[in-house]
């Protein structure tokens, strides 16, 4: 009986330091597991910030710069003959394509991505107001942009693209409406001014500048001076 008790002692104790390993190997295992699953999700957060640039990145621009050249060459500049404004929507296309694939791309804060756009709400055209045909130009250039920018297939963009091409084309090529125009200019005649005298004033109108005014708008009266801001609507030639 004497014998058996020390045995069966070292048995528990042998048995306690074994537990004591074994809890210690499992915490070992799993403080491993933790540091290989850290350092795998830094790889895969380090692989997401890297911008890879593809073959498909210079096609789907080549394509965009090609449409802005189509509505630029065959519908902008013959119906406007504005050079001023070519640069701007070049620019601003080429910008707002790379922008949208950075961001497309690399995996950015909410406070940063609502700072960049913030930047980009304080730019405005001070020095000069734009016309609503050409700011609709400036918005389906920047439409263009970002729609090449999202990685379509070759396909899907060439259609998009070709639809806006199309549509520019119809609505505003002289096919389905005709081109018209405004300008505003000071007269000095007020007595023709008076509703009742409207056709006489556009009569006097055509003559004076040479244009097919077909309608006439009364912007500002200045009895003081005796002169009047009338914007005058024509079709183009």
């Amino acid at each position: 009986m004497f014998f058996l008790l020390p045995t069966s002692v070292s048995v528990k104790a042998q048995d306690a330091v074994t537990t004591e390993v074994s809890a210690q190997n499992t915490d070992d295992a799993t403080n491993a597991s933790l540091d290989d699953a850290k350092q795998l999700e830094k790889k895969n957060k380090k692989d997401k910030d890297v911008i890879e640039i593809s073959e498909k990145f210079f096609y789907n621009l080549a394509i965009d710069l090609i449409s802005i050249l189509i509505i630029v060459l065959l519908i902008y500049y013959p119906n406007y003959r504005k050079m001023e404004y070519i640069f701007t929507y070049f620019m601003f296309n080429i910008v707002i394509y790379l922008l949208t694939y950075v961001l497309n791309e690399v995996k950015i804060s909410m406070g940063a991505a609502f700072g960049l756009f913030a930047v980009f709400s304080m730019l405005r055209y001070r020095t000069e107001g734009i016309s609503m045909k050409d700011m609709t130009y400036l918005f389906i250039f920047i439409g263009m942009g970002l729609i090449s920018a999202i990685q379509l297939e070759y396909y899907e963009l060439l259609i998009i693209n070709g639809i806006l091409i199309a549509l520019t084309y119809i609505m505003d090529g002289n096919l389905v409406f005709k081109r018209e125009f405004s300008k505003i200019v000071k007269y000095e005649n007020i007595e023709l001014i008076k509703p009742e005298n409207h056709a006489v004033l556009i009569e006097d109108l055509k003559k004076r500048t040479g244009l097919p005014i077909h309608r006439i708008a009364v912007n500002k009266i200045d009895f003081l001076r005796d002169v009047a801001d009338v914007r005058i609507y024509f079709y183009a030639k």
